[in-house]
């Protein structure tokens, strides 16, 4: 069994629709304690994830992976165009340095606190101010800025925390999982939701299983449409 089409190519003209990506290690890890990620997942996978890319309209990371990974987000491996980049950092930190802000190559905003997003610019980057709070942005939001700009289809690449916070405000509608044959034994998790009290009153998922290489990817849908009401999050304890 191959792996499946991207889930952008199945959007209504004009729907909105979320798709979260991450490769993690067989006992929960998407990184070791240091931050080291390159590269979990195999060579399949990797073209997998670029796949997705050129059927998005943007992919987005958190500030953390640009510190932690330098990625250049675009679609290299595989024919198609680079989607628009954005990065998610409401503090500013980021400095110019990374690739991302020098390559001059596909669009890229950079999303920052409405309080503190200054300037226009930030190396080559567009300066979006979001509403945020303590740190953490309002993603309704944030989504709805991205559609103004025509960006509908997007892709949440990383971290685990960005992710995270997507899949608990109930805004994914889908995730794809690459589970790797590697165990870190430590490092940084997967996930970050609020835990269940027991295994009962957590929610248990349906998944279709592919082969990628040596790794398996587990194909999660929240949500059947693409109305931009978004996934039913986990359940809270």
């Amino acid at each position: 069994m191959a792996a499946p089409a991207s889930p952008f190519l199945g959007v209504a003209e004009g729907g909105r629709f979320v798709l979260g990506r991450l490769a993690q290690s067989l006992d929960g890890r998407i990184a070791t304690p240091s931050g080291a990620s390159q590269w979990i997942g195999g060579e399949e996978d990797l073209d997998h994830t670029h796949r997705l890319r050129a059927s998005a309209d943007a992919v987005l990371v958190g500030a953390s992976t640009v510190a932690a990974d330098d990625p250049r987000l675009t679609t290299r491996r595989v024919r198609g165009p680079s989607p628009v980049r954005v990065v998610l950092d409401p503090r500013r930190r980021l400095g110019v340095e990374f690739r991302l802000f020098q390559d001059g190559g596909a669009t890229l905003l950079c999303v920052a606190a409405e309080t503190i997003a200054g300037e226009t610019r930030h190396g080559t980057a567009e300066l979006v101010g979001v509403s945020c709070r303590d740190g953490v942005f309002d993603l309704r939001r944030l989504l709805d800025q991205l559609a103004l700009r025509g960006l509908r289809r997007v892709l949440v690449e990383g971290g685990g925390v960005t992710l995270s916070r997507f899949l608990a405000a109930g805004l994914l509608d889908r995730l794809h999982v690459t589970l790797a044959p590697l165990l870190l034994g430590g490092g940084i998790p997967a996930f970050a939701l609020p835990p269940a009290a027991t295994p009962a009153e957590a929610r248990r998922l349906a998944w279709t299983v592919h082969p990628l290489g040596g790794d398996l990817l587990l194909d999660i849908v929240f949500t059947a449409n693409a109305s931009g009401r978004g996934g039913e999050g986990p359940r809270a304890p």
